[in-house]
């Protein structure tokens, strides 16, 4: 019998892992294969440093800037270089078992090439996970099960905590690992808004390194089909005039689906269960930025956990502090906030995400604000969206 089972070794589950076992408590940690590359831009922002210090250790590329484009490809660049702390870009294999390793340093026990199934019932309460590996069916029991295995998860679904995604609630992204020259600072990140609802990017990795990628969310994953928009954005004229993809070399590519519309609340606990990362829905709307919230989801639950753990009082009324965690909400109103300008940004065609870039270019003022609500979560003020609506 595990104190803790936690099924997804990503951001969140490590973080929760990690903490639970320094706190003394036995963890189980699975996961279903440690070399499995999550398709993701990979950027960072620096208050992941607040978790993982350990990082300015392995010196990835300093990001200090950022250029973005609307989709009539009006441009904004902004540094904050002598502002605040760098942003970084990580390959997710190399970033994710950083993670996993400091968790397993803690102490948590890691189950690899482990698939969670269901949940294993005792008198119709969960007690465990089912699992299975090579070596067949396994299970895992535990006095607090928290599920952190990404929007593939099947405990999620079958947690009676939350309903599947549909398709209108997700985000559809495609996304390279490429070599090759590219005209483009190493130190800036840089986004492209589509006239859809959708972005694409291109994050330096080193020197001839680069992730490329692009997506849509809500109901334009029905209206335009992924492989065909990732395949104009990269032969788009105004992208081969950075980086011309033909000359580059394939590393690594993939796809994948995260959530679109935020964290739905009432979805994050159960009697002895708790969702956390991907699975929860911590991924921002707009900039689609999910490693940093979901290591506060894993971190609140973490701390969630011990405290019922330390009391020896299981229930659905101590993991409501999980919930309730300032930290977390703050996280949903925030996240709320940027689900309710989707649509604003991209009426007639991003329309307003064209005159937002164009105000940026004109008040350094509203530029930095702007920055900084795509970047790091800060609330834009009225005074911002009533010059967007007035700008012609």
């Amino acid at each position: 019998m595990h104190d803790v089972i936690i099924s997804g070794a990503g951001p969140s589950g490590s973080k929760c892992a990690e903490l639970i076992a320094k706190a003394g408590y036995d963890v189980a940690l699975i996961e279903k294969d440690i070399t499995w590359r999550k398709p993701c831009g990979g950027g960072v922002s620096s208050r992941i440093f607040k978790y993982y210090p350990q990082l300015h250790e392995l010196e990835p590329p300093k990001i200090t800037g950022i250029s973005m484009f609307s989709g009539d490809y009006h441009k904004l660049s902004y540094s904050w270089e002598t502002k605040r702390d760098y942003s970084i870009v990580m390959d997710r294999l190399e970033l994710d078992n950083f993670i996993r390793n400091v968790a397993i340093d803690a102490g948590a026990n890691l189950f690899d090439k482990t698939i969670s199934l269901d949940f294993v019932y005792e008198d119709k309460k969960k007690v465990g996970i089912k699992t299975k590996s090579s070596d067949g069916t396994k299970k895992f029991l535990g006095k607090i099960i928290i599920i952190a295995d990404g929007m593939s998860s099947k405990l999620a679904n079958k947690s009676g905590l939350r309903e599947k995604w549909k398709v209108e609630e997700l985000g559809l992204a495609k996304c390279a690992i490429m070599e090759g020259d590219y005209d483009l600072s190493t130190n800036h990140i840089n986004v492209y808004f589509r006239p859809y609802k959708g972005y694409g990017w291109i994050f330096p990795i080193s020197k001839n390194r680069f992730n490329i990628g692009c997506g849509t969310f809500e109901e334009a994953n029905r209206q335009h089909n992924l492989n065909d928009i990732y395949d104009e954005f990269i032969s788009d004229p105004h992208i081969k005039k950075y980086v011309d993809i033909d000359k580059c070399k394939t590393i690594w590519s993939g796809s994948y689906s995260l959530p679109a519309l935020g964290v739905k609340e009432s979805s994050l606990y159960g009697e002895n269960v708790m969702i956390i990362g991907d699975a929860a829905g911590f991924v921002s709307p707009i900039s689609g930025e999910g490693i940093h919230p979901s290591i506060v989801s894993g971190k609140v639950a973490a701390e969630t956990a011990i405290t019922a753990l330390t009391k020896n009082e299981i229930s659905k009324k101590t993991l409501k502090s999980y919930a309730k965690h300032p930290n977390i909400k703050k996280i949903i109103r925030n996240f709320n906030l940027k689900r309710s300008l989707v649509e604003f940004f991209y009426k007639n065609e991003g329309e307003n995400l064209n005159n937002m870039l164009q105000l940026a270019t004109e008040n350094t003022v509203y530029r930095d604000e702007i920055v900084n609500m795509f970047l790091f979560n800060q609330i834009p003020s009225r005074d911002l969206i009533r010059k967007i609506r007035e700008k012609k």
